[in-house]
């Protein structure tokens, strides 16, 4: 059970390691991109192309729904990123029970959107554990667990896909150990528990009377989706990638010219509440983005202008 590219190596680490796989289920289709056209989730489509059988209900809680997987006789499901709660009838029906690859190292992140969270909260550390679901939020018992660091550079949309990775080596070599009873569960604390939430649009307007490395960081957990922005001359700017300087000062949402003199200039600061915000990949609404030496010089009157937080999301 999966949806998004997260779980698309999960899929293919089970089949690598010789498990039947006789059932995916994943999310139905939903609308995406300009047109809100329909599309599959990418799990739907790599099992498709593997001659797996697809299962998409509405509500998986629905008792037609549990009947169908009831109908796999599954020895264990497997979740990575499904995006339903799964109910206490189907979680039931396997006797290796429900086996979930999450990417956070619980209790720290339970909830759907741990990668930004870790970033957002300037964690050094993530992981990924395998646990067993039970009907609460991430809060069954732990598996295995690996970490690794996070470094200055990582975003969301770095570490999604090698935490992704990890992940499914985990899955494989828990799997076998978890059927031969070698494993103990470890349950969690729920008194050290946070929780993360599902991200939407408005978390990506940047505030800019904020600390810079608050924006820095928010930059960086919505790499993937929905992206940073704020507002130039009535238009929507994405920032996609940037750095901080936790000494500089200047008016929040003020844009400065930074680095040597020249005759345009190559670089560029946003003021903040609290130091300045070095936007590095930047782009405007219409046009791809860019780095910021080439915006410049196709947009010079960014310096010296104001961005401001788009109105109604603030």
């Amino acid at each position: 059970m999966g949806s998004p590219r997260f779980a698309v190596p999960s899929l293919h680490a089970i089949m690598d390691a010789g498990h039947e796989i006789s059932l995916v289920v994943t999310q139905p289709p939903h609308p995406a991109g300009r047109g809100r056209r329909l599309a599959e989730p990418a799990v739907a489509n790599e099992a498709t192309q593997l001659g797996i059988p697809v299962f998409q209900p509405e509500r998986v809680r629905r008792t037609e729904a549990i009947d169908r997987i009831r109908q796999e006789h599954p020895d264990a499901i497997v979740i990575a990123a499904y995006g339903q709660i799964l109910p206490q009838a189907l979680l039931d029906v396997p006797p290796l029970g429900a086996i979930n690859v999450h990417p956070s190292l619980v209790p720290r992140h339970r909830g759907p959107s741990p990668i930004p969270a870790a970033i957002l909260a300037g964690d050094h550390v993530t992981g990924v554990c395998i646990m067993l679901v039970d009907e609460g939020m991430d809060s069954g018992p732990v598996l295995a667990r690996a970490e690794i660091p996070i470094a200055d550079g990582d975003d969301a949309a770095t570490l999604a896909p090698r935490l992704a990775d990890m992940g499914a080596e985990l899955l494989v070599d828990t799997l076998p150990r978890w059927a031969a009873g070698e494993i103990r569960p470890q349950p969690q604390n729920d008194a050290e528990a946070t929780y993360s939430r599902l991200l939407g649009r408005a978390d990506g307007a940047l505030d800019w009377r904020e600390r810079a490395e608050t924006l820095w960081r928010r930059v960086r957990a919505v790499a993937e989706w929905p992206q940073a922005f704020t507002t130039w001359d009535g238009k929507l700017l994405r920032i996609l990638t940037a750095g901080f300087d936790a000494q500089g000062s200047s008016e929040p949402g003020l844009v400065g010219a930074i680095g040597p003199r020249a005759r345009a200039p190559t670089a560029a600061a946003v003021g903040t509440g609290e130091g300045l915000l070095l936007p590095r990949i930047i782009g405007i609404e219409g046009r791809r983005p860019v780095a910021i030496d080439a915006f410049l010089r196709g947009y010079p009157a960014l310096i010296g202008a104001r961005l401001s937080t788009p109105s109604g999301i603030i």
